[in-house]
């Protein structure tokens, strides 16, 4: 049943009837359409209650091959349940069209006060609501949402994560698993920023980050073989063991400088559209000009460019400018 779950859900055979059964060391539930709870029957002493989200954004599937091969060990007994995990798979219908979203970008709208309406305003509200049951139930149990994504574009760090801005600390064992997992740079982020890795940090202390893994491609196209350390991370996670160390200082640390937000529909990228994440430009450079907020020109310092698209909506960010910062002690 785990190995079909992904399948079931995009095509629209999960209902939300809740379902379960038995797996090695535990049991499943399947809830609303998307939403897969494994519950333990005997927690690892280590074991952290743990969301594990793939699919916020519909054209990023190698982190849902990766997690659905993750499943189908467990399902096979080839590994045993230790861990209560809550897997999410985000947008469904943006993911049968193979599309970033239908009609808004689902990782924008993670926040209490959400007031929008539509279908992916509905889903982070069913998808909040998912992770604050989950949360509540597991109270006793450190919290850890690992939201897996890819980029649009090539990266000087194809692997990396971006950690919320939030008042609770990042524990120290979170860098050093990262960098086993062969994480190569981390983005930490300079405000809030209301995606789903932030809503569980923000609204519930969790240690959370939002994993870029990769490019994003078609179902079909991915090389997972980069992504064996990440694989083998998920897997002690759902064992409820602890995952393999190393040092970090295999990784590079940068911190949001400054982020350039599209005010008007005149606006543009005043650099290539292939530019790869993490390019650095000079101080002096333009970097974007907008009919309404003007131009932007690199001041003092190089920054690096993260995340550029000229073409989200209105109010959005249409890229992250960070520079390097030493690593966490």
């Amino acid at each position: 049943m785990l190995a079909e779950w992904i399948a079931r859900s995009l095509e629209g055979t999960d209902t939300a009837t809740a379902r379960e059964g038995r797996l090695a060391g535990g049991r499943f539930f399947l809830h609303e359409p998307g939403i897969l709870e494994l519950s333990p029957d005997t927690c690892h002493a280590t074991a952290r209650a743990c969301v594990l989200s793939i699919g916020i954004h519909g054209n990023e599937t190698a982190p849902i091959e990766l997690l659905g091969d993750c499943l189908a060990r467990l399902e096979a007994g080839r590994q045993t349940l230790g861990a209560p995990v809550l897997v999410i798979l985000g947008n469904p219908e943006a993911i049968r069209r193979g599309a970033r979203y239908v009609d808004t970008n689902l990782n924008r709208l993670f926040r209490r006060d959400l007031d929008e309406a539509g279908m992916e305003p509905d889903r982070a509200r069913t998808l909040m609501a998912a992770v604050d049951a989950f949360f509540a139930r597991h109270a006793d149990r450190q919290r850890l949402h690992y939201d897996l994504h890819t980029a649009i574009r090539d990266s000087r760090f194809p692997r990396f994560v971006v950690e919320p801005y939030a008042d609770s600390p990042t524990r120290p064992e979170q860098w050093r698993w990262l960098a086993a997992a062969d994480i190569q740079a981390v983005l930490h982020q300079h405000r809030h920023s209301w995606t789903f890795s932030h809503y569980s940090k923000h609204y519930h202390g969790a240690q959370a980050f939002t994993l870029e893994l990769g490019r994003a491609l078609p179902f079909g196209h991915n090389d997972l073989t980069p992504l064996a350390p990440m694989g083998q991370l998920l897997d002690a996670l759902l064992e409820g063991r602890e995952p393999a160390e190393a040092t970090t200082e295999r990784m590079v640390f940068f911190r949001v400088a400054h982020e350039l937000v599209r005010r008007s529909h005149d606006f543009r990228l005043c650099f290539d559209d292939d530019t790869p994440n993490f390019t650095e430009f000079a101080p002096g450079t333009q970097l974007a000009v907008d009919a309404e907020a003007g131009p932007y020109i690199v001041e003092e310092a190089p920054l690096s460019v993260v995340f550029p698209n000229a073409a989200v909506e209105l109010g959005a960010r249409a890229a992250l400018l960070a520079r390097p910062t030493d690593p966490p002690h």
